[in-house]
C-alpha cells in the first residue's frame, strides 16, 4: 500500500475526488476571504505609506528642482532677473542709490567757500559774501537733480539692460564656480578662501607692455596670480550644500513621481487611488503657494525702507519666485487634470453622463460624415475594435510631451490637454464613420476595401 496516497474518506472514495460538503465549503470560502482581506489591507498599507512620502517630498522637490535649475542654469538664472531691469521700482531704487553715491562724493561746501573767497577777491558786498554760505543748500539740490536726470536716462536705457544681463552673466559664473570648485574663472575657490585669478590678466598686461614698445616688461618675473578676496569657514559648508543640491534637484522629483506611480500600482483600486493622487499633489501645492506668500510678507519686513524701497524689494521677490510660483500653478492645473479624467473613467452619474454624451456627439458627427459620402472602412472598423488602446495611445503621449517639454507652464499643459480631447475626439468620430464595409468587412461579408477613407 502507498503510503503517500490520499487516504480514503468513510463511503470508500478518495478525498480528493468527492465534492466539498457545505461546511467545508463554507470554512474555503472563509478563509479564502481571510487571505484576501489580508492581502487588500497589505497593498492598501504599503500604497498609502508610499503616497504619503511622494505627497510630503512634492513641494521640497519642486522647490529644490527650482534652485538648482536657477543657481546651475546660466540662461535660466538670466531669465529670472532680467525683468529687474525693466522695473520701475527697481530702477528707481537703482536711480537713488547711484545719484546718492555720486553727489556724496561732491563736496558741495568747498565749492561754496571758494565762490565766497572769489567774492571776497572782487570786493563784493559784505552780505552777498556772507549770504553766499546759504547756496550750499540749493546747489547741492541742483546738483543732485542733474545727476539724478543723467542717471535716470542711463537706467532707464536699453544700454542698463545689456549691461545688467552680462553682470549677472558674469556674477552666476563666478558664484557656480566657487560653489563647485570646478572649472576655470576669474574667481574660484582654494580652501576656505575665495581667490581672483589675474594670471591670465597679467600676461596680457605684460604682452600689452611689450607691443607699446616696454621691450623689457617681458622680464617682469612671475608675480602671485591669486588675490585672496573673502576668507569663511562657512564656504565648505556652502560648497557641501551645492553639491547636495546638484544631487537632490535632479532625483528627488524623480523620486517623487516614482513613489507616486509605485502608489497608484500597489492600491487594489487603481483609478481610485490616481483621484487620490491627484487631490493630495493639489492640496500640497496650494500649501506651497500659501508658504510664498508667508514668505514674502517675513521678507518685506525684514527689510528695511532705508536699504530698498517696500516696492522695490517686492518687484524683486515676485520677480525671483515667479518661476517656482509658475511651476507649482503648472502642477495644480495638472493634478486637476489628472483627478477630472480619473473621475471620468469611473462609475459615477455624472461620469457616466459625460461618456454618453462624447459617445453621441461622436457617433452623430461619424453618421453625419457617412450620410455625406466619407467613410472611414476598415480603419474605422480598426479604431472601434482598438478604442482602449488608441485612447491609452494619446493619452500616453500626451503626458510623454509634458515630461520631455523643458520648463512647462500652465499654458502649455492647458494646451496639450486640449490636443488631447480633441485628438480623442476626432478617433471617435473615425471610429464612428466605418461604413457597411467597414462594419461587414472584417467578417468577411460584403466588399473588402483597404483601410483609409473611402468616398464611395
Amino acid at each position: 500500500m502507498d503510503p503517500t496516497a490520499p487516504a480514503p474518506d468513510n463511503r470508500g472514495g478518495r478525498a480528493e475526488d468527492r465534492p466539498l460538503t457545505a461546511e467545508e465549503r463554507a470554512e474555503y470560502e472563509r478563509l479564502r476571504k481571510s487571505a484576501s482581506v489580508r492581502h487588500r489591507r497589505l497593498r492598501y498599507g504599503a500604497a498609502s505609506v508610499l503616497l504619503l512620502l511622494a505627497l510630503l517630498l512634492s513641494p521640497v522637490a519642486v522647490l529644490s528642482a527650482w534652485l538648482h535649475n536657477t543657481i546651475s542654469d546660466q540662461d535660466r538664472y538670466v531669465q529670472t532677473v532680467a525683468p529687474l531691469a525693466e522695473n520701475p521700482a527697481v530702477q528707481g531704487a537703482v536711480t537713488d542709490k547711484l545719484t546718492n553715491r555720486i553727489v556724496s562724493n561732491i563736496d558741495v561746501k568747498a565749492i561754496t567757500e571758494a565762490l565766497q573767497r572769489a567774492l571776497q577777491q572782487a570786493d563784493a558786498p559784505p552780505l552777498i559774501v556772507e549770504k553766499s554760505e546759504a547756496l550750499e543748500g540749493p546747489l547741492k539740490g541742483a546738483i543732485s537733480s542733474a545727476v539724478r536726470s543723467v542717471v535716470s536716462k542711463l537706467v532707464t536705457s536699453e544700454q542698463f539692460e545689456t549691461v545688467w544681463t552680462e553682470a549677472n552673466k558674469r556674477a552666476q559664473a563666478a558664484v557656480e564656480k566657487v560653489l563647485t570648485g570646478e572649472g576655470s574663472s576669474a574667481v574660484q575657490a582654494s580652501g576656505d578662501t575665495v581667490v581672483l585669478n589675474i594670471g591670465t590678466l597679467t600676461d596680457e598686461l605684460k604682452q600689452r607692455l611689450v607691443d607699446a614698445g616696454f621691450e623689457k616688461a617681458s622680464a617682469i618675473p612671475e608675480v602671485d596670480k591669486q588675490i585672496p578676496l573673502l576668507q569663511t569657514e562657512k564656504l565648505n559648508k556652502a560648497q557641501d550644500a551645492m553639491r547636495l543640491l546638484n544631487v537632490v534637484g535632479v532625483w528627488l522629483p524623480i523620486l517623487v513621481l516614482v513613489l507616486a506611480a509605485l502608489a497608484i500600482w500597489a492600491a487594489p483600486a487603481h483609478r481610485v487611488w490616481l483621484l487620490a493622487t491627484a487631490i493630495g499633489l493639489f492640496v500640497m501645492m496650494l500649501v506651497l503657494l500659501v508658504a510664498l506668500a508667508v514668505a514674502r510678507r517675513i521678507y518685506l519686513d525684514s527689510v528695511p525702507p532705508a536699504t530698498l524701497p517696500p516696492d522695490a524689494a517686492a518687484a524683486v521677490y515676485d520677480t525671483l519666485v515667479r518661476f517656482l510660483r509658475q511651476s507649482t500653478r503648472t502642477l495644480l492645473v495638472l493634478s486637476v487634470i489628472t483627478g477630472l479624467a480619473a473621475y471620468l473613467y469611473g462609475p459615477g452619474r455624472g461620469a457616466r453622463f459625460v461618456r454618453k454624451a462624447a459617445t453621441r456627439a461622436t457617433g452623430a458627427t461619424g453618421r453625419s460624415l457617412e450620410r455625406i459620402g466619407l467613410r472611414t472602412g476598415l480603419t474605422g472598423h480598426w479604431l472601434q475594435e482598438h478604442r482602449k488602446w488608441t485612447t491609452g495611445l494619446v493619452i500616453g503621449a500626451g503626458a510623454l510631451v509634458l515630461l520631455l517639454w523643458n520648463y512647462p507652464t500652465p499654458g502649455v499643459v492647458a494646451l496639450v490637454f486640449g490636443i488631447v480631447v480633441v485628438l480623442l475626439f476626432v478617433l471617435g468620430v473615425l471610429a464612428a464613420a466605418p461604413g457597411d464595409a467597414g462594419r461587414h468587412g472584417a467578417g468577411g461579408d460584403g466588399p473588402k476595401h483597404g483601410p483609409g477613407v473611402s468616398t464611395g
